[in-house]
């Protein structure tokens, strides 16, 4: 997909704090024929695990938990073999802990109830030791949302929404299910729309948050800027932890951290039912990077090329 090419979504380019590109196209629900707008959320799928991250160390802030708790300190009847995983190695995708694609029972449109959920998750043993490997891990998110909620005491959409988009001001963000929500975009693939994935349960923490492209922008405020955590949480968050396998890349909380276009970058995709998403900060020359679709055909490392090329240092 080239820039000129966005059928359906937003586009933002910004450098510093100038937006250089910003497209909206397309249809939000084809079904109504309503528009996309600059108001229309998106389901920004894995992107939602950086917030996830931000709400664990907020949390580690206050002194309410420990990035080396052991996450069966927060779970209702945790398995054995999961007693030696701490909270940074959810984080940082080396628990051990499966993709989607080694739970086969878990069903992502269904809602499912929490603590059944995880017995899903448990029926499954580790791939191996926590720190002995990398293997992304979205089911390892869900568990640090249900972390999120047992050491906040309330509902983690609640949390994401007081703690993480209020501070913000991304007042077009939310956690959960867009039922009844406007200016809600609907999935589509093959051009017509497809079931959205549950994310009040099953997705919850690893791909449950909808934004605008507005907001997500700003969301890359918080490594930019430091803004919503402190200068050493969000030092935590953007380090390279964990080496993914692919050259120079590593992950830190919630990001993948490495080159993008040619250039250091902080990083990450979505791709939910329906949805595909991308944010990027690039450091170097401040640029920020946001693509929101409702079009699952869309690649979105495709649109890297409104970037430019690489400047020469």
């Amino acid at each position: 997909m080239s820039v000129s090419s966005l059928d359906s979504g937003v586009l933002l380019l910004a450098r510093g704090d100038e937006i250089l590109t910003e497209q909206v196209a397309g249809v939000a629900d084809r079904s109504t024929g309503v528009h996309c707008a600059p108001e229309t959320r998106f389901q920004i799928a894995s992107i939602s695990k950086q917030m996830a991250a931000a709400a664990v160390l907020s949390l580690a802030e206050r002194g309410v938990l420990s990035l080396s708790d052991p996450v069966v300190r927060w779970l209702p009847s945790p398995p054995p073999q999961w007693s030696g995983i701490t909270l940074h190695h959810l984080l940082t995708h080396t628990s051990g802990l499966g993709h989607w694609e080694e739970y086969p029972a878990v069903d992502l449109v269904d809602p499912a109830e929490p603590d059944e959920l995880l017995g899903l998750f448990a029926a499954v043993p580790p791939l191996f030791r926590p720190g002995a490997g990398w293997h992304y891990s979205s089911p390892g998110y869900v568990l640090l949302a249900r972390t999120v909620e047992r050491a906040a005491d309330r509902p983690y959409a609640e949390f994401l929404a007081e703690e993480v988009f209020a501070p913000l001001g991304m007042t077009g963000s939310f956690a959960g299910a867009g039922d009844g929500r406007p200016d809600v975009a609907v999935g589509h693939e093959g051009g017509r729309p497809v079931p959205s994935w549950d994310l009040a349960t099953v997705s919850m923490g690893a791909g449950d948050v909808w934004c605008t492209g507005t907001d997500l922008l700003t969301w890359l405020d918080v490594p930019r800027r430091g803004r919503l955590l402190a200068q050493a949480s969000v030092t935590a968050m953007t380090a390279p932890h964990a080496p993914t396998g692919r050259p120079g890349e590593a992950y830190g909380y919630g990001f993948f951290v490495g080159p993008l276009a040619g250039r250091r970058a902080l990083h990450h995709s979505g791709d939910n039912g329906g949805y595909k998403a991308f944010a990027a900060w690039l450091p170097d020359s401040d640029q920020r990077l946001v693509l929101l679709t409702n079009q699952a055909e869309v690649e979105p490392v495709t649109i890297t090329s409104v970037l430019g090329p690489a400047e020469v240092r």
